[in-house]
């Protein structure tokens, strides 16, 4: 589903990637880790368009990222760590706005609001302005629009950032029921034990590069019992 091949981003004389090939397959959960600027952002930026690589290709669902770009932006959903969102908007005209810019029928769109504020507990907050509401609610929102739009592929940069403890229990039971239906997610994270929970492979990126590839089980039979321990053994050491 994603087919990411020698791909490299330059900036001025730095890479913050090198030489990046990753395969990611139809219904798998992929997460993404690394130090700070290990270059996992500017993979998921590349990824959805809003940045260009300095060399290599990349296909999703088998259609080419630069070449049939509006195909591709059709299948793919968003999920930034700081979500932008139209403020002088309240919830409910954004969530129909981009229902309408995805083609979806507006009476759908109206039902996917009805469910997903009533699992997120957005009822009363459906009118108010986007500008009055919490960076976690407006992630909320930002998830309810990826859920009404429901994508082939997920791309979520730091999913649980601001989110209350019931709503990070929701959103990991949501984000893997959308595997199970054979949606596909890259998920860049540094919360361990969520990617430890979640993700059925799991890639360590260490100053733009690669180092690492291989499932939670597998590491931890190669490396060690603990995903934390693992991690700083591993990017620490790594040239």
């Amino acid at each position: 589903m994603i087919d990411i091949r020698s791909l490299s981003k330059k900036f001025n004389s730095h890479y913050a990637l090198k030489d990046i090939n990753l395969n990611i397959n139809r219904g798998e959960f992929y997460c993404l880790l690394g130090p700070n600027g290990a270059g996992k952002t500017t993979t998921l930026k590349i990824l959805t368009g809003l940045m260009k690589p300095t060399t290599g290709e990349i296909f999703i669902d088998g259609h080419h990222l630069e070449k049939d770009y509006i195909k591709v932006k059709s299948i793919l959903g968003l999920v930034p760590d700081t979500p932008f969102l139209y403020e002088n908007l309240t919830p409910q005209e954004f969530l129909i706005f981009v229902g309408d810019v995805y083609g979806i029928k507006k009476d759908d769109v109206l039902k996917g609001i009805d469910h997903y504020f009533s699992l997120f507990k957005l009822e009363d907050s459906r009118n108010s302005l986007i500008k009055e509401l919490s960076h976690g609610m407006r992630q909320k929102i930002v998830y309810t629009a990826n859920f009404i739009h429901s994508p082939l592929v997920y791309l979520i940069d730091e999913p649980l950032v601001g989110l209350d403890p019931y709503s990070i229990h929701l959103i990991k039971k949501l984000l893997k029921g959308e595997t199970e239906k054979g949606k596909t997610i890259l998920m860049s994270t540094h919360i361990l034990s969520a990617a430890e929970e979640l993700a059925d492979r799991i890639g360590i990126l260490k100053e733009g590069r690669l180092i690492v590839e291989a499932s939670p089980k597998q590491l931890k039979e190669t490396h060690g019992d603990s995903l934390e321990g693992i991690f700083l053994e591993i990017t620490k050491n790594s040239e």
